[in-house]
């Protein structure tokens, strides 16, 4: 499988760039979740980190991507169809 150096942006993970398992298509996975184990033995805190493009980056067909830290823990992508009602 490859692998693909992405950085990413807010949260503990600030700053760093990691190695990340790329799709079938090439690409790296829509969210990133980050199991951090608890130290006294509880529940595991997981961090949800959402993909999206660098912004400034000229070529169309070649993206690169970054992750950006969701605080609320959601990945947040809902599809609303324009015919739908709210």
């Amino acid at each position: 499988m490859k692998s693909q150096d992405i950085p990413f942006v807010g949260g503990p993970l600030d700053g760093r760039v990691l190695p990340v398992l790329t799709t079938a298509t090439g690409n790296p996975p829509k969210v990133y979740r980050v199991p951090v184990p608890d130290r006294d033995g509880g529940p595991d805190t997981v961090l949800v980190y959402v993909r999206e493009p660098v912004p400034g980056e000229k070529a169309v067909r070649l993206v690169r991507w970054r992750y950006v830290f969701a605080p609320e823990g959601k990945a947040g992508r809902t599809v609303r169809w324009p015919w739908s009602k709210p």
